[in-house]
């Protein structure tokens, strides 16, 4: 009914350029968490984010709260809630390798660029602008859209469940960090660390120390070790072949110690392991190519090896491999590990689906590294899978929003391996930003999104804002 009324607001050229001038505002403010202090549990960088956030929704006209920095809040009217948008402000790191500055939205052919332009300062702004043309084309709407501008989602969405444990959930909530068209399934995590230990050892050849990796939800894109009681010419025919192999490049340099060699990899998303290569798991498969003396340590990495096998994502040589229809295959990603004198540590990423079970998942990976001689250390947590069947109203009624502008029919909900601030929202699905197709570069140097797909999701949203309001 009101299709094309908004679709007319989005075209004009003063909305594109208020998109862009919100969103350039955003970008602006460095918002990676920092050291807590009084009154910003986040650090600085968050706090002055959310209050650059509520003064732009101030100034188009919304009611706002602070929630003591933790989370602040836009309504679209006074009535009562029925839909809660949550979108963030917090970003990563800017990393090295970008060729503009992070920190300044540049426009350029149609593009944005700018740390959070798409993850997820960009959809934010696409969220307020929705509900903003809700209300200037005084479409009919009988209860409240409240928009949830969080701070801490990058580093475990402290923010949201601190805000829910003072306020009641809303009948439907959707999260714009994410992809279109729906994801209505969030698989369930399981994050062990794991090792073992030894008395100081002098067999040669032998490995003295490794590392490698630097967060769990990250494929490791650099590892390195040493190899004592070899040298750089008897170690290169290996890593040569490991490269074939792997696609993951070597150097290897000699020295007093031994010969070093260094493993670049490629850093993907720990959900989607397939899209990198993992540095660890190739370095080990090198290690197994060399002739390596006789004792723990080399027993550890050998059983490493054959544990973490070069290419296995799906836990089979761990014995977890398992898949179904609603929510996909369980993914693994062997994301830390260090190596030293006495002993081990190493962790890895499952990423499991709705028919996993303690059983066939963490107490099958348990037993596994159990016969290798590893233990578990501490009790690791197995979160659940957060489910919405597809043919539940807010799905629905969503998947109908993204038909209206897109080519798109017979649109269908997904899942994803990452998991947003719906994961404990009963009811609660991902929608957007992302679409289909577009690579935005989340997390990555020069992060982008299309100023056009972002407009075209202001149109969903505020479609979709007017009928679950209505």
């Amino acid at each position: 009914m009101y299709e094309a009324q908004i679709s007319a607001y989005f075209d004009r050229p003063e909305v594109r350029a208020d998109l862009i001038a919100g969103i350039s505002r955003l970008v602006a403010v460095k918002s990676v968490k920092g050291e807590a202090a009084p009154g910003q549990p986040f650090g600085p960088g968050p706090a002055a984010a959310l209050a650059e956030g509520l003064a732009l929704a101030n100034e188009w006209g919304f009611s706002t709260e602070n929630v003591e920095n933790y989370v602040g809040t836009a309504d679209l009217n006074e009535k009562e809630t029925r839909l809660h948008i949550l979108a963030h402000l917090d970003v990563v790191g800017e990393g090295q390798g970008w060729s503009t500055d992070p920190y300044t939205c540049v426009e350029r052919d149609g593009m944005l660029y700018g740390r959070g332009v798409s993850d997820d300062k960009g959809p934010l702004v696409c969220a307020l602008l929705a509900m903003r043309a809700v209300r200037e084309l005084g479409l009919p709407v009988s209860a409240n859209a409240r928009l949830l501008m969080g701070t801490d989602e990058e580093s475990g969405s402290s923010d949201i469940a601190y805000y829910y444990s003072k306020h009641p959930y809303a009948p439907y909530s959707f999260t714009s960090d994410a992809d279109f068209p729906v994801i209505h399934v969030e698989k369930g995590q399981y994050h062990p660390t794991f090792g073992a230990s030894w008395a100081e050892e002098s067999a040669l050849p032998r490995v003295t120390g490794l590392t490698g990796g630097f967060r769990t939800n990250v494929v490791p894109p650099e590892a390195e070790c040493t190899v004592s009681g070899l040298t750089e010419e008897q170690v290169r025919p290996a890593a040569e072949e490991t490269a074939r192999r792997t696609g993951a490049s070597f150097t290897c340099t000699g020295g007093a110690e031994g010969v070093s060699i260094r493993c670049a990899g490629k850093n993907a998303h720990a959900a989607y392991p397939d899209e990198g290569r993992n540095a660890i798991a190739a370095l080990l498969e090198l290690l197994e190519r060399l002739p390596l003396a006789k004792c723990e340590s080399t027993r550890a990495l050998r059983a490493m090896h054959a544990l973490f096998p070069y290419g296995d994502n799906r836990g089979e040589a761990l014995g977890i491999a398992q898949a179904d229809e609603v929510s996909g295959p369980l993914t693994l990603n062997l994301a830390l590990m260090t190596l030293t004198g006495t002993g081990f540590q190493a962790k890895f990423d499952v990423r499991f689906p709705a028919c996993a079970t303690r059983e066939n998942c963490r107490n099958a990976c348990e037993a596994h590294l159990g016969r290798h001689g590893f233990q578990v250390l501490a009790d690791p947590d197995m979160t659940s899978v957060h489910y919405v069947p597809a043919d539940s109203e807010l799905v629905r009624t969503l998947l109908e929003c993204y038909e209206t502008y897109t080519d798109v029919t017979g649109a269908r909900p997904t899942y994803m391996g990452g998991g947003t601030y719906v994961h404990d929202i009963p009811g609660g699905v991902a929608f957007g930003c992302a679409f289909p197709g577009f690579e935005a570069r989340m997390h990555a140097p020069d992060e982008q999104a299309s100023v056009e797909l972002l407009l075209k999701a202001c149109k969903i949203y505020a479609l979709a804002i007017a009928r679950l309001c209505r």
